[in-house]
């Protein structure tokens, strides 16, 4: 009987280390860990204020999921959300200060004082929202046929983008904020459905479809296969190109999807949207235990990654330390759990 409970004592580390919950027990301790100092961390208003910054972070999250299954990155996420959200801002705005926008390539053609293209119409969102999505959609297009088709690194491909599209969002406003959005459009990002948040129908509905798409269907078997061996999967017939450009199409969708989430909340179209953001998406990916190295990834770790990453970062602001102390350790954080992910890639490959 001793002998067991030794044994048990030994190999329990290795099994919490293992199991897929792992961020989300980890997430529970530092929680428990930090209420006794900081009671109002489980407070109803700081709750509903760490939820609502966590569904823009994980739409994002997803789409950056699909590139490093594939061992790939997108830095271009975040000139996407700038893009795009001037895009949607110049098709829906309700008026525009000539004083502030009267230097921009964009006024007096597609800005004016009575508003964007639509301004007004009944269309206006729908069809802003779709010229968002498009625009994020073929940014991952370039993006993925760059990589898939030129055989460019990722790295290089996305930081070129993501340089040049937030130059284009703000040359375009001439780094100005586009305001008065339609209200219809900003409840996305602020009203709710009963006590249920827009923006949360939004995210966990596309959460659920990318989690059924990785793993209940023939594309999902055969996106992991070419995460894990590419060169094997092209030989085994796998069209490893056309699953690479998909998942930077939709990488830069939900980047879109993030965009409107983001846009609506702040109830403006932004030229800097997403300006220093790249860490938190990156980040909560590798911190819910998305493999760099390709071929391991799943909806649900994203999903526990965005729920640590958006936690230990109200705690850190709520302990009031300075900027540069929150940069210190939310980057000792990622380093952590990029460690941790090879020590349990190590440890997996000894358990089989």
């Amino acid at each position: 009987m001793k002998s067991v409970k030794i044994q048990f004592l030994r190999e329990w580390p290795r099994q919490l280390l293992l199991s897929e919950y792992f961020v989300l027990y980890l997430t529970i301790i530092y929680i428990l860990v930090l209420v006794p100092f900081i009671p109002w961390l489980v407070g109803a208003r700081n709750m509903a204020d760490i939820l609502s910054n966590m569904w823009p972070l994980l739409a994002l999250a997803i789409g950056q999921t699909f590139v490093l299954i594939l061992a790939g990155i997108d830095l271009s996420q975040t000139s996407v959300m700038a893009l795009t959200s001037i895009v949607g801002a110049i098709i829906m705005t309700k008026g525009a200060d000539p004083e502030i926008f009267t230097k921009s390539p964009l006024w007096g053609t597609f800005i004016t004082e009575r508003g964007g293209l639509l301004a007004g119409a009944p269309a206006a969102v729908p069809v802003a929202i779709v010229a968002m999505l498009v625009v994020g959609s073929l940014v991952g297009l370039i993006n993925g046929t760059c990589v898939a088709i030129f055989r460019m690194p990722a790295f290089i491909v996305t930081l070129v983008t993501q340089l040049l599209f937030s130059a284009i969002a703000i040359y375009l406003t001439q780094s100005e904020n586009i305001l008065h959005l339609p209200s219809s459009f900003i409840s996305l990002g602020s009203g709710s459905l009963g006590i249920i948040p827009i923006a949360m129908i939004i995210t966990v509905v596309l959460a659920v479809v990318a989690h059924s798409l990785l793993n209940r269907t023939v594309f999902g078997r055969r996106f992991y296969a070419t995460g894990n061996n590419p060169v094997a999967s092209r030989v085994s017939g796998i069209a490893t190109k056309k699953i690479t450009i998909l998942a930077y199409v939709i990488s830069g969708f939900c980047a879109a999807i993030g965009s409107i989430l983001y846009s609506a909340r702040l109830e403006m179209g932004r030229p800097t949207l997403g300006n220093g953001q790249l860490l938190d998406i990156v980040g909560a990916c590798v911190i819910g235990g998305i493999s760099l190295a390709g071929g391991k990834g799943k909806i649900t770790w994203t999903f526990f990654g965005v729920f640590f990453y958006v936690i230990l970062a109200n705690s850190l602001n709520l302990l009031n330390l300075s900027f540069y102390t929150i940069d210190m350790v939310k980057g000792f954080v990622i380093f952590v759990a990029a460690l941790l992910d090879v020590i349990r890639s190590r440890a997996n490959q000894t358990k089989r």
